[in-house]
């Protein structure tokens, strides 16, 4: 996934410095604005905010604060990179809440891995699944809220198992989690295979994933994780209930029920931002939209395409 970085600076001299630093590493994205432009980067809810006091006509601290102040940027690390390198400023700028202070003249090298690690820190602690390595609520929310922010029409695809339950009761928890990190690698690789940087994979918790993609062929997207799904799964079950198609599971009563083997459903929420005004909406519909698609037997998927009243 790239990584948007906002640099704030009036005269366009620090981006060109890390654009040379980073040539080839296509996955940062280095995006210049100036310092009354900063609402911009805020908007976008980018990776990190890079602030050259220098190349600024506002006050530091001042941008400081308005970064802070913003909820959807709460835990956006800040760097700012500057000259006045007296002890009292930098203190009065680290009070802010500000995670680094590069002085001038800039160490490139320095530079760099400050900067990358900063990012690849940052991305490691948002996840909250070790299992799958995927991100994790924070994330989801953020990205869905960037991109209704910015006007996006784009596709929230819901991803949830079907009998799960059932399989951990028979096979166990160790095996429902090399199922659920199955399904983690088949939505990836179909996800990533859309000729598209900007997709994103989020894992919800449990047997629950998210993926937010641009207008696309949906209904392709979730025929082929159908297919690589209902196809692989089966090796994680013993060969009599594949060739049954169930397991059988004894219930309070001392009965043996049946339970189909695993399968997926998948809800698909279009978001056009005319619609959808928050992230609530969307969670709404895709509940309903989800509730239809495991309403299906077997693996299926459900696409909800809503349109504004004018374009029908």
């Amino acid at each position: 996934m790239i990584q948007d970085i906002y640099v704030i600076d009036d005269k366009k001299e620090l981006i060109v410095t890390l654009n040379n630093l980073f040539a080839g590493l296509n996955r940062y994205r280095f995006i210049n604005v100036k310092a009354e432009e900063l609402e911009l980067a805020l908007k976008n809810i980018p990776a990190l905010i890079i602030v050259d006091e220098d190349n600024t006509n506002v006050d530091i601290i001042d941008i400081c604060h308005t970064i802070r102040n913003d909820d959807n940027n709460s835990i956006t690390p800040v760097a700012i990179v500057s000259s006045n390198v007296g002890k009292q400023h930098r203190i009065d700028i680290l009070k802010t809440s500000v995670q680094y202070f590069i002085k001038k003249p800039i160490d490139e090298q320095y530079l760099f891995y400050t900067v990358k690690n900063i990012v690849e820190l940052l991305y490691t602690n948002r996840k909250i699944s070790p299992l799958t390595g995927l991100p994790g609520n924070v994330q989801i929310q953020a990205e869905m809220k960037k991109r209704l922010l910015n006007q996006e029409t784009f596709a929230i695809l819901y991803f949830d198992l079907d009998n799960f339950k059932a399989y951990n009761d028979v096979y166990g928890f160790s095996n429902g989690d090399e199922i659920i990190k199955f399904t983690a690698k088949v939505i990836s690789q179909n996800i990533h295979n859309v000729e598209n940087g900007n997709n994103f994979i989020g894992h919800i918790g449990g047997d629950d994933f998210v993926a937010i993609v641009n207008k696309t062929d949906y209904d392709k997207i979730c025929q082929e994780i159908i297919i690589a799904f209902d196809t692989g799964v089966e090796k994680f079950y013993d060969k009599n209930d594949v060739q049954r198609g169930y397991v059988e599971i004894e219930n309070r009563r001392g009965n043996l029920e049946q339970f189909p083997m695993t399968t997926i459903s998948i809800a698909v929420v279009e978001v056009d931002p005319v619609i959808f005004k928050s992230t609530l909406e969307i969670g709404e519909v895709g509940a309903q939209v989800k509730h239809r698609a495991k309403s299906i037997m077997g693996s299926a998927y459900v696409i909800n395409r809503r349109r504004i009243q004018s374009e029908e």
